[in-house]
């Protein structure tokens, strides 16, 4: 079994890279769990100070993988459940990391791909950079991913972009407050190297700190996820198995518009 998730360690920072360019990194149930995995191991080794997160070829990640969401839009109630509570363990994992996070946005996030970055510390992408929560296109919503996107960009924003489905950019993204920086694709990586250098000259044990400080002025804190998570996960398995999430998603993958798509 291939791997779907790269890693290489360059002195003190640990360059994570989801790996599935055949399918534009979409997320799978191995995937989470191998990203989970990786995360978490992460977390606890002294010598990494630093996690940087993007994807392998074009994209930074394209959300769901088809495959994937074919088996859900089979599955029970029951079973979306615990499947979406392993995506929402793998965005708590990622939000509450005990290092500094980047987000390499190298190309297009849609979904969960945009959950990933809005979980990261520092976000960085192309101008080029195609994102969307394209969620109600399929008569689902975002959910597991909300809390962190909300945190990101504002509910205002939110409720927009929740709503529209809409496709933006990365100068949209980084006027929104998704990206903290929107540069040109040559630019990527010296923009990526420029924070890792500020990051570098931090206590670790004061970067921690001030990330949990931060994170529980916002009131968002590992505990509490919890709750919300199980929330989020429960309404995503809902809606899944409703008439209309069934629906939407058999449009999607049969390549067709859903009755309530309007022409135009």
């Amino acid at each position: 079994m291939t791997a779907t998730v790269a890693l290489a360690v360059r002195g003190a920072v640990a360059e994570v890279r989801l790996n599935r360019p055949g399918v534009h990194n979409a997320f799978d149930e191995q995937l989470i769990a191998e990203l989970t995995a990786t995360l978490q191991r992460l977390n606890t080794d002294p010598a990494v100070r630093a996690v940087v997160l993007s994807g392998e070829g074009a994209s930074f990640s394209a959300g769901a993988d088809l495959n994937w969401m074919r088996a859900m839009a089979k599955a029970s109630e029951a079973d979306n459940l615990a499947d979406s509570l392993k995506l929402a363990a793998l965005m708590r994992t990622l939000n509450y990391l005990g290092k500094p996070t980047i987000a390499r946005v190298n190309g297009a996030a849609y979904g969960g791909g945009v959950g990933l970055v809005a979980c990261c510390d520092i976000a960085i992408g192309v101008e080029s950079a195609k994102f969307s929560l394209s969620e109600v296109k399929l008569g689902l919503v975002p959910a597991v991913i909300s809390p962190y996107v909300i945190a990101a960009i504002g509910a205002r924003a939110a409720r927009r972009l929740f709503i529209t489905g809409e496709v933006f950019d990365g100068t949209e993204a980084r006027r929104i407050g998704l990206l903290h920086e929107a540069v040109a694709a040559d630019q990527l990586d010296a923009a990526v190297e420029r924070s890792l250098h500020w990051l570098g000259k931090g206590g670790p044990l004061a970067q921690a700190e001030a990330k949990r400080l931060a994170l529980g002025m916002a009131g968002m804190t590992p505990e509490g996820q919890h709750a919300v998570d199980a929330d989020t996960a429960a309404l995503i398995a809902r809606l899944r198995v409703s008439a209309e999430g069934q629906h939407g998603l058999g449009a999607f993958l049969d390549k067709r518009a859903p009755d309530w798509a309007r022409e135009g």
